[in-house]
């Protein structure tokens, strides 16, 4: 029963390491434990290759990625090896709708079940190993990597436990069996007129702190540090949850055929999808009464009247708009500010002070389901945590002082992009991270998870601003990668990139120009120098950050950034393609990508363009071995580095030169000689180009990178 997966989370304060290890240990095992619980709902290993979600992998990817995140992470925090790189590879990305998501599935040759089984069990035990040897001693903090990366794979997991129930729920009920571990709720409203009837109640107004500081005791992602003051207005809330039954009355209306109830963004997800219900209702013949049946996850059931409604954003946003219309009243969704005073005013308490059970259907305490909304009260309302999920107004944002974790930059930043929008609360399968009050999580507007929504009656808020507007970046590191690519030339020294390009495709005369791959593009000036001359070229960058600079450079044409100039000041620039001669081209991919790891699928490439990159990876020697299978014969490797190796970036005996071996020094080009050569034919002489970055108004970089060429032998 759910008792076997119940957990709670893990503290980071404490006063001994043995203790804090054993937690962890035990933490971790009953996060794979139930991981896999999960994956018992399936019939047989067909249904792991299944789509239940067009927008989605099938779920085999499901099964293997949080494995392959421990071990990514904790290689990145240099803790560990490798498993097996081409799993690594292949479940590291692919979660969202990125633009450097890969969701093709002819770029997959997808594994059984049974090599992820045992992926999974090397992987616990590998993990497991880690615990006993890493020091635990208490407080465990964000800048101990390889502790904070066990810790950030197990709440990934918890995350994608919640993920993939919500997928196996999509899929057809011929892949799915009801399961003793995963029991639903039995007790339903057998009609709409035994269901609750929903009311406003006053919410009194009153100040709201966000945020916490990197001593907080429990675990947290990137985007909950920092600071966010909000005086809130008073407004009135839904004492429940919206129910079944309450939601109903918007689909007899017609809610789903009435295009003035949606946003632009609803009535183009409406002709997408053809929906006409919410997605986990099941006609039974008509729209009437109890002509309505309820997939839940592992089975489906008569329609439960008084539990709360599924939906996506979009479909809470339109039954606001109605309401209003017929009411009179401004009905809409709460702002986050707004969920967190309800919260403050309803007393519900974090989860260390939650006690035997939790006040809600949260955290696998109850039910595999939702259940009734006026089950659980909390304070004057129902529900305030746990059940469903509850969309809000708010897309989600950082605070003041956000930074993102080194060790995972790409978890919250690509989500920055007022697409993304804020779910509150918590679900009957949040567990870990996600049933804390400090939680922020997000998802697209038009994405399904086990959310509904709890309306509210207050002045109409802003809209969030529009996508079209320019890309601006305020981050110091990314705002001088932006100006090191497209911005201006500093004491006469060219523009390196373009320089970079210019020189590559020079060495390429008389060779065949079909495909490129610029490696380590960072935000992509070299990319879109070598477009013109090639059927089609691909950036690939390890930091997400950099990858959606470039990308918003692709759609948009234009970036704006915030350069330091002294101190906190800073300087407005923008940078435009048109402005440098350039433009956005179809023949331009951007993908975030582990230069170390590459899938098999990026290769039959005539030059490989790597600028600055080799003294930046974690092992210069795999992608030396492994990139002589990516490029055509006769194809050619740039490579530029100032050969500046550092052991904070790569483990000092993966250098590939800058030391002394046997009392003779080792340069980097002796190296790149002797690894290269089997495949390889070094052409011409090494060359010197020098670039210059610029870090305030009166400090630079100045630099001088080595390039070489290398032709692929035939």
């Amino acid at each position: 029963m759910l008792s076997r997966l119940k957990s709670r989370s893990v503290l980071l304060t404490g006063t001994d390491a043995e203790s804090k290890r054993e937690a962890v240990r035990a933490y971790f095992h009953r996060t794979m434990d139930t991981y896999e619980k999960l994956f018992e709902v399936l019939t047989d290993d067909q249904a792991f290759y299944e789509r239940p979600e067009p927008l989605r992998h099938p779920l085999i990817f499901y099964f293997g990625h949080p494995a392959t995140f421990y071990i990514n992470k904790l290689v990145t925090a240099k803790a560990t090896t490798r498993i097996d790189p081409t799993l690594e590879g292949m479940f590291a990305i692919g979660v969202d709708e990125m633009s450097w998501d890969d969701l093709n599935d002819d770029h997959y040759d997808w594994p059984s079940v049974e090599r992820v089984r045992e992926y999974r069990r090397k992987v616990r035990e590998r993990v497991d190993q880690l615990i006993s040897e890493l020091d635990w001693t208490p407080p465990v903090r964000w800048e101990d990597h390889p502790t904070w990366s066990i810790f950030m794979g197990i709440e990934h997991e918890r995350i994608h436990l919640e993920t993939s129930s919500v997928l196996i729920r999509q899929l057809d009920l011929e892949w799915v069996r009801p399961h003793d571990d995963w029991p639903i709720c039995d007790a339903a409203a057998a009609t709409p007129a035994e269901a609750p009837v929903n009311e406003l109640l006053e919410v009194a107004g009153g100040t709201v702190v966000q945020g916490k500081s990197h001593d907080a005791p429990l675990y947290g992602w990137d985007n909950e540090y920092g600071h966010l003051s909000t005086r809130v207005d008073a407004f009135k809330a839904g004492r429940m949850q919206v129910s079944n039954a309450e939601f109903l009355a918007f689909v007899e209306a017609g809610g789903y055929e009435t295009p003035e109830w949606w946003t632009e963004e609803g009535r183009r997800w409406l002709d997408f999808r053809g929906a006409a219900h919410p997605i986990f209702w099941v006609p039974r013949g008509g729209s009437q009464g109890d002509s309505w049946g309820y997939r839940a996850m592992t089975c489906e059931i008569d329609m439960p009247w008084d539990w709360p409604v599924d939906v996506n954003y979009l479909e809470a946003k339109a039954f606001c708009n109605w309401l209003s219309e017929i009411t009179g009243k401004s009905i809409r969704l709460p702002t986050e500010p707004e969920y967190e005073r309800l919260r403050q005013v309803a007393g519900v308490p974090d989860e260390p002070e939650w006690g035997e059970r939790a006040p809600g259907n949260i955290n696998l305490e109850y039910w595999a389901s939702a259940c009734p909304v006026d089950r659980f009260k909390q304070g004057d309302f129902h529900d305030v945590i746990g059940n469903v999920w509850q969309w809000t107004e708010t897309p989600i944002d950082a605070f003041e002082g956000f930074e993102p974790h080194p060790i995972y930059d790409d978890f919250s930043v690509p989500t920055f992009d007022n697409r993304h929008n804020l779910i509150k609360g918590g679900s009957w399968i949040s567990t870990g991270n996600e049933a804390t009050r400090d939680a922020r999580y997000a998802f697209r507007r038009h994405f399904f998870q086990h959310a509904g929504f709890r309306y509210v009656e207050g002045e109409p808020v802003r809209p969030p601003a529009s996508r079209e507007e320019s890309y601006y970046e305020t981050d110091a590191q990314l705002a001088q990668y932006c100006d090191f690519h497209y911005g201006r030339s500093y004491f006469g020294v060219a523009n390196f990139p373009r320089a970079l390009a210019e020189y590559a495709l020079r060495q390429m005369e008389g060779r065949h120009h079909g495909a490129a791959l610029d490696i380590g593009c960072a935000t992509g000036r070299a990319t879109f120098e070598l477009a013109p001359h090639f059927e089609s070229v691909t950036g690939l960058d390890f930091s997400a950050r950099f990858v959606q600079i470039a990308q918003a450079m692709l759609d948009d044409g234009q970036i704006a950034y915030a350069l330091p100039t002294e101190g906190e000041l800073t300087e407005d620039r923008a940078a435009s393609l048109a402005a440098l001669g350039l433009e956005p081209r179809d023949n331009i991919d951007f993908w975030q990508q582990d230069a170390c790891n590459m899938k098999p699928h990026f290769s039959g490439y005539d030059l490989v363009l790597a600028g600055n990159l080799i003294d930046r990876l974690y092992d210069p020697g795999k992608f030396l071995d492994d990139i002589a299978r990516r490029i055509n014969a006769g194809g050619l490797l740039v490579l530029a580095s100032p050969y500046t190796w550092l052991e904070e970036v790569t483990p000092r005996e993966r250098w590939l030169g800058g030391y002394v071996e046997n009392g003779r020094p080792v340069s980097t080009l002796d190296t790149l000689i002797k690894r290269l050569e089997p495949n390889f034919e070094l052409v011409g002489e090494p060359a010197d180009i020098p670039f210059v970055i610029r870090d305030t108004a009166r400090r630079f970089q100045h630099t001088v990178s080595q390039v070489t060429v290398w032709a692929r032998k035939g």
